[in-house]
């Protein structure tokens, strides 16, 4: 049983790495294969995600390069992040999941029908702009806190339609600010105490594995494979989400 959550904890990193959503294959795994209670594993699996995300925006940057002001946005979306995991208890499923499954859908369609949006491009930085990514960081920040699938997926698009830039220079961006969202749930996980450190720290040596392979699969594919990756994980998240609303 180990060895098969080391394999889901490196596909998830690989996945993460390339457009996110890796909770979506290594918490269920988590939750089939422990008796640990859901809180544990989310935190359990916030530690291997922050590790494999911080790998892979280590090397999209160091290959790609980002702008300085995503390390300010990286610290507005952990604080973001930290108070969303605070107020994770407030929010409804049955009010939540079907908004985020219309935002999907939404993405989903405007991706389909402009195939030249993320196409390389250097950007465009001016004041409205870095002040509507900073709301933007924010908002998916407090997200992924509370919530969490699909927060990536969401950054990149976010940065690519705000500064009209790239996928892959979105991705490197994004890779950094999710590093953020996820050291700010875990502080706040962490402290509550519900982190299974030897099995987390386990899995986050895999989760590195898969990422770094997942970093250098952006690298190769450019923002083609980011666009197809994008549409694939709408596609798993509505389905998921669709099924949820059913079984409520």
């Amino acid at each position: 049983m180990l060895f098969v959550l080391l394999v889901a904890s490196a596909f998830a990193g690989w996945i993460d790495a390339v457009i996110g959503g890796g909770g979506l294959v290594l918490i269920p795994v988590l939750m089939s294969a422990t008796s640990m209670p859901v809180a544990s594993v989310i935190a359990t699996n916030k530690v291997a995600a922050i590790s494999g995300t911080a790998s892979a925006a280590a090397t999209l940057v160091r290959r790609v390069g980002v702008p300085r002001v995503t390390w300010v946005y990286a610290f507005i979306a952990g604080v973001a992040a930290a108070l969303g995991a605070r107020a994770v208890s407030l929010i409804d499923d049955s009010v939540s999941t079907p908004i985020i499954l219309i935002l999907l859908l939404a993405v989903g369609a405007f991706v389909a029908a402009n195939p030249t949006f993320g196409q390389e491009g250097s950007g465009v930085f001016s004041g409205k702009r870095l002040a509507l990514a900073a709301v933007a960081v924010a908002v998916i920040g407090g997200y992924d806190g509370c919530f969490g699938p699909g927060t990536g997926m969401f950054l990149i698009m976010a940065l690519t339609a705000i500064f009209t830039q790239g996928f892959v220079r979105s991705a490197a961006m994004a890779k950094v600010i999710n590093t953020a969202t996820n050291l700010g749930a875990l502080v706040v996980f962490g402290l509550g105490g519900f982190i299974n450190w030897p099995l987390a720290l386990g899995l986050a040596v895999a989760n590195v594995a898969g990422a770094q392979l997942g970093a250098r699969t952006v690298l190769k594919g450019g923002s083609a494979l980011v666009r197809v990756a994008l549409l694939g994980l709408v596609v798993v998240l509505c389905a998921k989400l669709g099924w949820d609303l059913l079984q409520h």
